[in-house]
């Protein structure tokens, strides 16, 4: 007889990153926010779970200084883009896992702003560290400021729909 053993790795937060990196007409910007709290569920060596909490207090960008960084520190902030007063953390809940040997296809549930989206992404796994780089529609979260799916007339203004977050996890 076999039995399962599953065994919850915490995600050491001070040591871990998530950058994101959001795109418009002309350009883009960068930044960082801090995971919260995270882990990831192991059978023996092969990943089958996990949950992520992200403190969207702490977004910010790392392309500017002054008083142009904090007008979009801000503006990322409030009601317009992620809301962190109502909504000051993010989810993620890992649903499934496919794949072997450090090379993952993982399944998960993103909340955001209260509005939760099925999405998929590659995760490698090496020693204690685990990588991924997800896209995430922002209109699925009800943020829709300057998006050009929804306004055809901003042209130049536009600001795209899909953004990236590059997460590096120490475990």
């Amino acid at each position: 007889m076999s039995y399962t053993t599953l065994k919850d790795k915490t995600v050491k937060v001070e040591e871990s990153s998530v950058i994101w990196k959001g795109y418009k007409v002309g350009g883009e910007h960068t930044g960082t926010i801090d995971l919260k709290s995270g882990s990831l569920t192991f059978n023996g060596k092969t990943l089958t779970g996990g949950n992520f909490t992200i403190d969207m207090t702490t977004l910010g960008s790392t392309d500017l200084d002054g008083e142009y960084k904090g007008k979009l520190d801000g503006h990322l902030k409030s009601d317009d883009f992620f809301g962190v007063e109502e909504f000051p953390t993010a989810t993620l809940d890992i649903t499934s896992v496919t794949g072997k040997d450090g090379n993952y296809n993982v399944k998960a549930n993103i909340t955001i702003k209260g509005k939760t989206e099925a999405i998929s992404f590659p995760m490698l796994i090496k020693d204690n560290t685990a990588t991924a780089n997800l896209k995430i529609d922002r209109t699925k979260h009800n943020i829709t400021y300057k998006s050009p799916s929804l306004l055809e007339t901003l042209k130049d203004k536009a600001i795209y729909d899909e953004f990236d977050l590059n997460v590096t996890l120490t475990f």
